[in-house]
This record gives C-alpha cells, sequence and structure tokens, in this order.
C-alpha cells in the first residue's frame, strides 16, 4: 500500500542534503498518545471543561488543581514509546541528511528515539520549575505527586509548556525558522497545519522539495511536491538511508 508514494518520497530523500522535519500530534497518536482534533480526539471528549479552557494560563492560575488532573491523565504519557517514524527520524539525523526536527508536540519522543537537533515549540511536559524559586523538576516527580505538585520551597510548580494565551519562546522559534530556511527539503508530517503561529512557519521554506504526509487533508493549503494521506509511521518506516 503506497508504494507509489513511498517510491517518490525514497527519490526526494536521496535527492537532499539538508532536510529539516516539522511535525504535530499525529507523529504521536501511533505511539498511543491522544491529539486533540481527529475523530476520537480531546476536543471531541466531553468534560465539565473544554480542553482548549483546561490548558490555558488564566485555567492554570484560577483552577490548578482541575488543570492538573486533566494534564496528568490526559497529556503526561510518560510510558508511551517512539514509533517508526520517531525511528526513522533519528536515523536520517544519524546519517546527517535531517539537520531538524520542529515539533509542536510536548512529549519528548524525538529525543528519546535519538534525535539531537529538535525545536520544541509548545514546551515540554519534561521540564517543569518552581513558579518561586524556579528549581527544576522532572516529569515523573510531577506525575506521581497528588493532585497540585508543589516545589520544596512551597512554590506551585508549573509545566514548561506553551499554554493558550502564553507566547512561544523567542528563541526557539528563530532557531526553528533559521533550520526551515536553509533547508532544501521540508518534510510535514502528523499536523492539520491550523495552530498558529507555529503553522506559518512553513511559510519560510523556500526551498527545493516539501512533502505532507497526513492522515486527513491540511487546513493550510500547501503546494507540496508530494503529498500522502496516510499514517506517517507506515510511509517512513519504508525508507531507505543510503
Amino acid at each position: 500500500m503506497y508504494e507509489n508514494e513511498k517510491t517518490k518520497l525514497q527519490k526526494i530523500i536521496d535527492d537532499s542534503t539538508n532536510i529539516v522535519f516539522f511535525g504535530g500530534a499525529g507523529v504521536s497518536t501511533e505511539s498511543g498518545i491522544p491529539d486533540f482534533r481527529s475523530e476520537d480526539g480531546l476536543y471531541r471528549q466531553k468534560y465539565k471543561y473544554s480542553p482548549e479552557q483546561v490548558i490555558s494560563h488564566s485555567f492554570f492560575m484560577k483552577y490548578p488543581d482541575v488543570f492538573y488532573e486533566f494534564y496528568k491523565d490526559k497529556m503526561m504519557c510518560l510510558e508511551a514509546k517512539p514509533n517508526a517514524a520517531h525511528n526513522k527520524l533519528s536515523e536520517l539525523e544519524k546519517s546527517g541528511k535531517l539537520k531538524a526536527v520542529v515539533t509542536q508536540n510536548i512529549d519528548g519522543l524525538h529525543q528519546k528515539a535519538g534525535n539531537k537537533t529538535v525545536y520544541e515549540l509548545h514546551g515540554s511536559i519534561h521540564r517543569n520549575y518552581c513558579m518561586k524559586c524556579k528549581k527544576f523538576y522532572d516529569a515523573k516527580y510531577v506525575k506521581n505527586q497528588k493532585g497540585i505538585p508543589y516545589c520544596e520551597c512551597g512554590g506551585m510548580i508549573k509545566p514548561d509548556v506553551v499554554l493558550y494565551e502564553e507566547g512561544l519562546d523567542g528563541n526557539v522559534i528563530n532557531a526553528a525558522i533559521r533550520a526551515i530556511a536553509s533547508a532544501d527539503t521540508l518534510i510535514i508530517g502528523g499536523t492539520s497545519l491550523v495552530v498558529y503561529p507555529a503553522a506559518g512557519f512553513i511559510d519560510y521554506f523556500h526551498g527545493k522539495h516539501l512533502v505532507v504526509i497526513n492522515k486527513l487533508k491540511t487546513g493550510k493549503t500547501v503546494n507540496a511536491e508530494l503529498c500522502v494521506n496516510a499514517p506517517i509511521g507506515e510511509i517512513m518506516s519504508g525508507i531507505k538511508i543510503k
């Protein structure tokens, strides 16, 4: 299945020396991590509050107990393992072809697979800080605390993830844009391209090959050389690194 598309992708990768991968939630759903917008995503599930409300800065500050109940249950998937897409991207980086991963995901699976250059636009569940003294705490500490996690100094701990109403990190933005702008090939995978400002980053790409791999059609029109509506792990796993 998708043999023709896989062959085209193989030719594009063979022809590339500076690949950047831009990915979203669809990269991690194959590892069992729920996304937000698909048929079974978090936005379609019924809670007292919508996920968009719960993971906003104002909600976190006002109802941290409800925030952490949802966050730990639905967003801290610490047992998840990298899938075929993560592993192939790690291989591509080791080969020297892939220069960077730009991700909207906060799960850290690209790093777990072995990727070194990863720009996390929305932060990471693996970094958590005391809002009072700035002491660092890992994800396991946060997940294992009952209710709201607190620092030993008494301050409340906040995940280093970009909540609604918060801005993206300027340094991460600049590094991601530089990587995309200098790439000869941009592979967009597992994202519907509806979340801004992240979706606008691809406008900085002016290279040779543009590829889109996503189960559903994207919300943003891009003139891709190759567009595949399929699970990204299935497509990427067949790539041979030369």
